[in-house]
């Protein structure tokens, strides 16, 4: 229905009040937008030979991806835009095994399309680097396959390749349990995203030279199929004959279940007592509240287990 009110158009009609559907759609665009900033980095620097950036400023892109994408998303779904962060979350309790499904269905679309939007964007830069040619091996002249997808050093062994993605992903979910646990802490909300972004610049700073720290399923696998489709062909999957392109997908998600349950069982289950949160806040049972704070019990698969942080004082956030 569209009303007028005060002079101005309301379109009531589109407003989406299925739950599962408002996360669909946060996470479809936190990840594609992730997806936008980031793969654009990386084909700014390849297809200008490096002049118009480098492994750092891809770093630093990442980072401010990572924390436009959880802006957008946070408040709806958790922010998660990375399956291997939800099915850890399912994992620990924190997120409806119901609703992973609609997670990471999402957040594939959304980055499939973020990668699309990108090709289209720098579809002539890519023909004028690449002389019209999509090569997949990172180790040949112009390859261009590496814009979209991981590809590892030659040297890097594929069981390697699996413990730096198992790493690297329990160096993005413990920091991010901390970040979200108001026993320790405290981290004003607004600062999630950030501290969450600056987590992913350290992981590439330090160990993004093996195979491009993948670290999230979505951002690897859905360009790749991607690149399939767009010109490069089944050798994106075929690259180390079908041994390499399953590495950015199993290594995230056993990296964020270990990170999630090494900070659970060396830092959260060892808090003395709920007095231990900051004064501003007090600890809600879930079942008594499901519509404070955040809305709904599912829309905080990051806070503690079974409860919600719900101020005192009106924050902003409540409905």
């Amino acid at each position: 229905m569209i009303q007028v009110v005060d002079n101005m158009v309301s379109i009531s009609a589109v407003k989406v009040k299925s739950y599962a559907i408002r996360v669909a759609f946060a996470e479809f665009l936190g990840t594609c937008i992730l997806i936008i900033f980031g793969l654009g980095s990386v084909a700014q620097s390849v297809t200008s030979h490096a002049a118009y950036g480098d492994f750092t400023t891809i770093n630093w892109a990442w980072c401010m991806a990572v924390m436009i994408g959880i802006l957008i998303s946070i408040n709806v779904s958790g922010g998660h835009i990375n399956p291997a962060v939800s099915l850890a979350m399912a994992m620990i309790g924190r997120l409806k095994w119901t609703l992973l499904p609609v997670y990471m269905l999402a957040q594939y679309l959304g980055a499939f399309v973020g990668a699309s939007i990108v090709y289209l964007v720098y579809f002539e830069a890519i023909e004028n680097y690449s002389g019209g040619v999509k090569l997949t091996d990172p180790t040949l002249a112009n390859s261009t396959a590496g814009i979209f997808s991981t590809y590892p050093q030659e040297f890097l062994s594929a069981t390697e390749g699996v413990a730096d993605q198992i790493v690297g992903t329990i160096l993005l979910v413990l920091p991010v349990m901390a970040i979200t646990d108001r026993r320790n802490a405290d981290v004003p909300k607004f600062l999630v995203p950030v501290l969450a972004g600056l987590t992913v610049f350290v992981i590439g700073a330090a160990y993004g030279y093996n195979c491009g720290y993948g670290i999230n399923p979505a951002r690897d696998l859905s360009p790749r199929i991607f690149t399939a489709l767009a010109g490069w062909g089944t050798e994106v999957f075929s690259f180390r004959n079908y041994n390499w392109f399953w590495v950015p997908i199993v290594g995230p998600h056993i990296g964020a279940i270990l990170g999630a349950f090494i900070y659970i069982f060396l830092v959260e289950l060892h808090w003395d007592s709920e007095e231990e949160l900051s004064h501003d806040f007090v600890l809600v049972d879930n079942e008594t509240t499901a519509n404070s704070n955040f809305g709904t019990e599912e829309t905080t698969p990051l806070l503690a287990k079974n409860y919600i942080i719900n101020s005192n004082t009106k924050d902003g956030f409540e409905d």
